[in-house]
């Protein structure tokens, strides 16, 4: 497979434009978490990643986004009675080569692969070129991480758009029992629910492959210090975009 960057190199590299967004949503018990899970959506673009990532840590649904920069979002979760230290990595786009025989991916993606504990294949349901994208994925996170063992959901979202699906869902089934995971279908603009599942289900499944460790367990991994004053703003600026952008298109109307 060719890549447009040597992973390899990727991964020794101390540079990184990663951006780290808290988001609270539910209050949890006030202590310290003895646990981080760290997981990545990747995916072909337009498939929904980062609207599944907000619908996920707010409950919200938002229809436009700006080109994708790779945001990191953190928050505590109470999972299985435990709290622990929830970091989501969104991810640009990776994409087939014209060829079909190649991976164009970015080097900041092979810095979030090496970097998590579990990983979100993304597809649309509606695009076979996204679903074929998957695979060839994969294959890439195996040369990063040949022997670990790798939790991994496969979600194929836009389940709402019925009539414009592609993709069957025995495929999708197939597909991640290929993967060695679960397959969701979700719909990360009509169902919260339904991601809420997908996402606390690889959580689970990273908790448990954690066991009693602190989630750092790959010590040449990357460390992405925790400002030492976060704040909302990239957040806030990403509703003000779109709110302003659906204003004066009513204006216009």
């Amino acid at each position: 497979m060719r890549l447009l960057a040597d992973h390899q190199r990727t991964m020794n590299s101390g540079s990184s434009n990663f951006l780290l967004v808290p988001i609270p949503e539910h209050p949890v018990p006030d202590c310290v978490p003895n646990k981080n899970v760290k997981i990545v959506v990747l995916g072909a673009s337009n498939v929904g990643k980062t609207a599944l990532i907000v619908r996920f840590l707010t409950k919200r649904f938002i229809g436009d986004y700006e080109a994708n920069t790779g945001a990191l979002y953190s928050r505590k979760i109470s999972l299985d009675g435990e709290v622990v230290s929830l970091q989501v990595q969104d991810t640009p786009c990776v994409a087939l080569q014209d060829d079909g025989e190649g991976l164009l991916c970015q080097e900041q993606i092979n810095r979030s692969i090496y970097w998590a504990d579990g990983y979100v294949m993304v597809f649309s349901i509606t695009d076979p070129r996204s679903f074929r994208t998957v695979l060839p994925l994969y294959q890439h996170v195996r040369r990063i991480h040949p022997s670990a063992s790798i939790p991994i959901i496969l979600v194929g979202n836009k389940s709402d758009l019925l009539r414009a699906r592609q993709v069957p869902a025995d495929q999708g089934e197939a597909l991640a029992a290929q993967l060695g995971g679960v397959y969701f279908e979700a719909s990360a603009r009509e169902s919260h629910e339904g991601v809420q599942a997908a996402f606390l289900h690889l959580c689970q499944e990273v908790s448990r492959a954690l066991g009693g460790t602190n989630g750092e367990k790959r010590k040449g991994g990357l460390h992405l210090a925790r400002p030492k004053s976060p704040n909302m703003q990239e957040l806030k600026r990403r509703f003000r975009q779109v709110l302003s952008s659906r204003v004066k298109s009513a204006t216009t109307l």
